[in-house]
């Protein structure tokens, strides 16, 4: 990892690439089984090290922004790794490593991620607080996965925001920020130029959304696909409160329903063709589907198909009517309302900037 040397190895600097190409060609060879190519900025990505280190989310950002995409081409982003403080640094399980301490790294980023940190009551740095101010001021991407979220409002950069965390660190957090909106149920919230994610593999979620905004839905899905993880997954952390493990045979049938629905998406499914398929009350079923998704029946539901549809988008020419019947929508303005409720964005907008058929 540039930037980041483990055990007794000696320190090298580590910079973004000193003379980027004007450009990179990103080659998406499996959107609709068509070759295309797209001219894109290799995006920096500036990741702050730090005594403490939550390795695995440090992981999760490594892996979706520094490894090599042989199956893309080029390379999507150019990550770098930089402390802020100085010395031999330990990450959480006792790992030594020795990170380069160089600031114009943050300065130079287009993204900035806190992969969690050493606790929530934990000091927190002038210096790293004034560099994530002056990053917010340029306008840079700021994340934070888990407890990363107390850097981010240590800096003032989270009032009056929405916002989210491991639902571990909920009353905590919302005592010491009362300003800051926190989604308690959310895997990740985007709210202007911050994200911020729930626990640790909701940080996985976080990364993938992050590639599906600079990149679209077919290369997330690629990246996604390397990860072996859904490119998106519905529902919140609710989900993974603690709460009894289903020990009968409903969630079985559930699974199995979702598998239907998702090769039959543009069937005309509602709730009472989804209880007769399992055989369950109506009662029954919202219940046991909520508690293994996290979501409700209809709300999972419009999520698979406006995920089918940006996908639709991407990699064909195909009339938003044409679309919207193939993803189960009932017609172009149903899709038109349902995409840009949830995405913020009309199907058009988001085809104009993310279709690979130039």
């Amino acid at each position: 990892m540039y930037g980041f040397i483990l055990g007794f190895y000696e320190k090298a600097p580590r910079t973004f690439m000193p003379k980027p190409p004007e450009f990179v060609t990103i080659t998406e060879k499996r959107v609709g089984g068509i070759k295309t190519t797209e001219p894109r900025v290799p995006h920096k990505v500036a990741v702050l090290a730090y005594d403490g280190l939550c390795s695995f989310e440090f992981g999760i950002v490594s892996e979706i922004f520094g490894l090599k995409r042989p199956e893309l081409g080029l390379p999507l982003y150019d990550m770098a790794v930089s402390a802020l403080e100085t010395g031999s640094l330990k990450m959480q399980g006792g790992l030594g490593f020795v990170a380069s301490v160089e600031p114009e790294i943050f300065d130079q980023a287009d993204t900035i991620i806190i992969p969690g940190w050493r606790g929530p009551h934990a000091d927190i740095s002038t210096d790293i607080i004034q560099m994530l101010q002056r990053a917010n001021a340029r306008g840079a991407r700021l994340v934070s996965i888990c407890s990363g979220i107390y850097v981010l409002a240590a800096a003032g950069l989270l009032s009056g925001g929405h916002a989210t965390t491991h639902w571990r660190y909920i009353d905590d957090f919302t005592q010491r920020y009362p300003l800051v909106k926190i989604d308690p149920d959310a895997l990740y919230v985007e709210d202007g130029n911050i994200v911020t994610s729930a626990g640790s593999s909701a940080g996985i979620d976080a990364c993938l959304h992050i590639v599906r905004q600079d990149y679209g839905a077919g290369i997330a899905n690629t990246v996604a696909r390397r990860l072996v993880m859904h490119a998106h997954r519905e529902g919140g952390q609710a989900q993974f409160i603690e709460r009894p493990i289903p020990t009968d045979q409903a969630s079985g049938r559930i699974s199995r329903l979702m598998v239907e629905i998702e090769s039959n998406l543009s069937d005309a499914w509602s709730i009472p063709i989804m209880i007769a398929k399992t055989g369950m009350s109506k009662r029954t079923f919202q219940r046991k589907f909520t508690a293994l998704t996290g979501s409700t029946p209809l709300r999972w539901l419009t999520g698979l198909r406006i995920d089918a549809a940006r996908q639709a988008l991407e990699a064909t020419q195909l009339s938003l009517d044409v679309i919207a019947y193939q993803t189960g929508f009932s017609d172009a303005d149903a899709l038109h309302y349902h995409f840009q409720s949830k995405l913020g964005v009309t199907p058009s907008f988001y085809r104009k900037r993310f279709s690979k058929l130039t």
